[in-house]
């Protein structure tokens, strides 16, 4: 009898695919890559072109033997690792270890863990595709050269311990120079005029707009007193009204990227955590009687295409539940910009019957909230444009006009099911209110009120993470599964801090960058780095020669290692001498910055080791004891707030608490933050008062 032995990178992947095939397979898990470049080392040998030296990695020796056993005792051996580059390259290498013939046909894929997809990728394998491969090698080498060439300059001239890396640096500069924006930037005063009006059917508000048929910017008080002059002696009239049908088309289906954006915004889940659940959510889920089955296609994927029996599958789903009319005339096709891997689908259920609420029963409370973000987004993709019915009325008062708009849903179409985010809610270009009644052009109305306004320019917003994978993938750095790890690498390393969920860069994240800016401009530079990523996208499409890559990278950046070398001086991070006195020698304690932020340390190191918390108050009283409320962190790096007191006292807060004790009960209140306002709630479980869109404490 013939056996076959299916090599894939998860025990929980291997457990889900066992069970679609017969006892003809046998299938066992790598543990993702089991041969290396090796850590002790460079492991590119710069004298002969730049060729790796792979080695196996050191923990694996006993699953190495198992695999080439279980490989010896079966008739055939197919790789199946996951369906990217990533994974292409894990199956050459065990090939590499098994003694396999890359150019047979021993590689199988498949974008989703269902029982047909198993059952056919195994009867169609394929040669492994060394494009890929080499494409992954280039990326490899190329983050190894930068990382043990430049990181050891780091150690050198800042301090020991600090690592550089391609994209990495890159994101971390997008950090800095966000920063930068944001101490640079300078405000600009504006003011708004909003009119009450009444009219015959009711009353409504308008927004100034126009002086003169020409938008108006209003910069100061005296430029107000002006207009609101002028409008005492004239009317308020209607003048032009519009009336149109306007149709909102639904999002596409996730990408990783758009993925990690909606799960932050909408479930606050970090790229890392949904990638984890993502996977989870692929490589199967047991749903009791019905077994263990990949509930959505491929997490790591940058395309948007649908597969026709998907498509087929969502339109009999939509008509049979939602109506005909949920469903367009034509089937949605979506594009993705730039250069994508199309053999790829995008993020999708794997069978849309398996609704979220058919199989909640079955799934932690974070598995179902992706799931059902995942299913929602997919379905709304395919179903009709959701129709509004809008109007825009345009008030004349002399020289001035206003404007009101309003919208009604006319018809729900995807919106039924799913409606996709934003970065800023509360973003408008317009006021937009109730609009009643019916308008004539010429009527005069009566003004009941003007709400003038004073405003002032913000900066742009610090990055969250969701923002910055945006910001990364419009840049064209990095690639779907490099960005949960690269943003994770440079918390880290101590690099990039959260605060409040908005990234900001550390003391050490800012003289390492200025360093890699003046002297390595390459490395932290957008377009650069945007450039590479093409460049290895031609390798994959094998329209370019990894090596050659490599060789055009190294030569001007080995020159530039030398020159950095002989400029750069030794760069002395001081450290701030704070008023507190260490207990062990009496020296001044010095503030030093560490992965959880900063701390107080003795600078009679090593000779003094002692080092606690830096305590930073909040001027808030511990509602328990009383003494004074600090900033903490937890071991992942979450802040939250602490008695200053601890262990004697162990209040915490993860919420900012208010300085103002709650109007009702006078007990604490604490910082509600959403994205579109910041409120107050009362931490009495009794009373929960809540004071919305002021400062409470100064009525």
């Amino acid at each position: 009898m013939t056996k076959t032995l299916v090599i894939v990178e998860s025990p929980a992947k291997a457990k889900s695919i066992s069970k679609f095939l017969s006892r003809n397979y046998q299938v066992k898990a790598s543990l993702g890559h089991l041969r290396d470049l090796p850590k002790s080392q460079i492991g590119v040998d710069l004298d002969n072109d730049f060729e790796p030296k792979y080695i196996a990695i050191r923990g694996r020796g006993d699953l190495v033997k198992e695999l080439k056993a279980a490989a010896k005792s079966a008739d055939k051996v197919l790789l199946a690792s996951d369906p990217d580059r990533e994974g292409e390259a894990i199956a050459w290498h065990l090939g590499h270890l098994l003694g396999l013939d890359s150019t047979k046909n021993i590689r199988v894929e498949f974008n989703e863990i269902t029982k047909n997809t198993i059952q056919n990728a195994v009867k169609n394998p394929r040669g492994i595709d060394m494009n890929r491969v080499d494409a992954q090698q280039a990326r490899r080498v190329l983050d190894r050269l930068v990382g043990y060439k430049l990181s050891p300059l780091l150690w050198r001239k800042v301090k020991k311990g600090l690592s550089a890396g391609r994209v990495q640096s890159v994101a971390v500069r997008l950090i800095y120079d966000r920063e930068e924006e944001i101490r640079n930037f300078d405000p600009e005063e504006y003011w708004s005029l909003v009119a009450e009006l009444r009219c015959q059917g009711g009353s409504f508000t308008a927004k100034l707009l126009h002086k003169k048929g020409k938008k108006i910017t209003i910069s100061s008080n005296e430029e107000m007193e002006q207009v609101l002059q002028d409008l005492k002696a004239s009317e308020f009239t209607i003048g032009e009204v519009k009336t149109k049908e306007k149709k909102k088309q639904p999002a596409p289906p996730f990408t990783t990227s758009s993925l990690q954006q909606e799960a932050y915004r909408k479930l606050n889940f970090s790229p890392k955590k949904t990638m984890i659940i993502a996977q989870q959510l692929y490589e199967g889920i047991d749903l009791g009687k019905t077994g263990t089955i990949g509930l959505i296609t491929y997490m790591r994927t940058d395309s948007v295409r649908v597969s026709d029996t998907a498509q087929e599958e969502a339109k009999e789903l939509i008509v049979d539940n939602y109506g005909e009319q949920f469903y367009p005339e034509q089937p949605r096709k979506f594009s993705t910009k730039g250069r994508t891997q199309e053999a790829h689908e995008t993020i999708r259920p794997t069978s849309v019957w398996r609704t979220p609420e058919s199989i909640k029963e079955f799934l932690s409370r974070d598995q179902i909230k992706l799931y059902r973000l995942i299913w929602g987004r997919f379905i709304a993709s395919q179903m009709s444009s959701a129709i509004y019915d809008t109007v825009t009325v345009d008030v004349q008062s002399g020289e001035y006009t206003f404007r009101a708009n309003a919208s009604t849903v006319k018809f729900q179409g995807y919106l039924t099911v799913y409606e996709e985010s934003s970065d800023n809610p509360e973003k408008q270009d317009n006021e937009e209110g109730c609009i009643t009644g019916e308008f004539k052009t010429g009527e005069k109305l009566t003004m009941l009120k003007l709400d003038e306004k004073q405003h002032f320019t913000e900066p742009p917003p610090r990055y969250t993470e969701a923002s910055l994978v945006k910001k990364m993938e419009e840049e064209g750095i990095g690639r779907p599964s490099t960005f949960a790890p690269t943003i994770e690498t440079i918390q880290t390393r101590g690099y990039v801090v959260r605060e409040e969920k908005k990234l900001v860069t550390t003391e050490l994240g800012e003289i390492v960058v200025s360093l890699l800016k003046e002297h390595f401009p390459d490395i932290v530079d957008q377009e650069f780095t945007a450039n590479m990523e093409k460049k290895l996208d031609d390798v994959e499409e094998g329209q370019a020669s990894w090596k050659n890559i490599i060789r055009e990278f190294y030569t001007p950046f080995a020159e530039t290692l030398e020159k950095a070398e002989e400029k750069i001086g030794k760069i002395k991070v001081e450290d701030q001498v704070s008023d507190e006195i260490c207990e062990n020698c009496g020296r001044n304690m010095v503030i030093k910055m560490g992965r959880f932020g900063k701390f107080l340390a003795c600078p009679g190191f090593p000779d003094c080791k002692n080092a606690r918390p830096l305590l930073e108050e909040i001027g808030v009283d511990c509602p328990d004891c009383g003494e004074k409320l600090v900033v903490r962190r937890s071991k992942k790096g979450r802040k939250f707030y602490g008695c200053s007191k601890y262990p004697e006292c162990n209040f915490i807060a993860w919420e900012k608490p208010s300085p103002y004790p709650c109007p009702k009960c006078n007990s604490l209140m604490v910082e509600k933050n959403t994205r579109k306002e910041k409120k107050y709630v009362c931490t009495n479980k009794d009373c929960r008062h809540i004071e919305e869109n002021k400062e409470i404490g100064q009525n």
